[in-house]
């Protein structure tokens, strides 16, 4: 089979997480920029997030740990976003064992961050609170790339009580900022791949965290495959109408 002929790539399951809260003019979400010298999106302004794991799925098998009603796959998904935020921005959204709330933010900044995230969780008596993520969005790399994702999106309200900062490892600088403004800057301050400048377009339609979170229980995901296609006369990209991005034929000028 010759390389013109070859299969697509796979795509590798990973989660992001749209990490929500109201500032003094309204809906924020917490972003990151990408490091320059990380292979994948390297140097965008991104939502964290990351690669499921083989240990994301081992915890989601652990039926006394987290009690959800989701099947193991979804429940996967949701730890591996979990997972992401922690380790790249601090904030772990989980409870101990039997306990309604949040471990506090004291507790998490005295965390051994060395271990890995299932036995930071065993060791600690905690839960992924996989219940207080929304499904967002769907998004799967197109079939003419070469390194695939199958991205699950979730909207979280973040604790208001822990802080938020970047790793300094995989992400470099980080922002609590209203979507219409990150739109706004997009190509200026910030460099936004399309699936990141789609999902901040569809979440600036909300005046408020609670607006957003209520919007998305009652919204099916739709799963966006982009195909290459012709817009005024330039390279973009085809997604579905009915995943509800304003549109289904985008100009994207970085594919040339």
């Amino acid at each position: 089979m010759t390389a013109a002929a070859a299969a697509p790539a796979a795509p590798r399951a990973a989660s992001i997480i749209l990490l929500l809260r109201d500032g003094p003019t309204g809906l924020e979400v917490f972003m990151v920029v990408r490091h320059h010298e990380i292979e994948f999106a390297s140097g965008a302004l991104v939502f964290p997030g990351g690669g499921l794991e083989s240990a994301d799925a081992e915890l989601a098998r652990d039926g006394a740990l987290v009690s959800d009603g989701l099947d193991e796959t979804a429940r996967a998904v949701r730890i591996a976003a979990i997972r992401e935020a922690f380790e790249e921005c601090g904030v772990l959204l989980a409870r101990p064992r039997g306990d309604a709330r949040f471990v506090s933010a004291e507790r998490v900044s005295a965390l051994d961050r060395s271990t890995s995230f299932a036995a930071l969780m065993a060791r600690e008596h905690l839960a992924p609170a996989t219940d207080a993520l929304g499904p967002f969005a769907r998004w799967i790399t197109p079939a003419f790339l070469p390194k695939r994702f199958d991205t699950h999106f979730f909207l979280a309200l973040a604790p208001p009580d822990h802080a938020l900062a970047h790793d300094g490892r995989e992400t470099v600088d980080s922002i609590w900022i209203a979507p219409r403004e990150a739109l706004e800057r997009n190509g200026a301050r910030f460099k936004l791949l399309f699936p990141t400048e789609r999902n901040l377009w569809k979440l600036a339609r909300h005046a408020d965290a609670a607006s957003a979170l209520e919007a998305a229980k009652s919204a099916p995901v739709i799963a966006v495959v982009p195909e290459r296609t012709q817009v005024d006369g330039g390279p973009g990209l085809r997604i579905p109408l009915e995943a509800g991005y304003g549109g289904e034929a985008f100009s994207v000028p970085e594919l040339r």
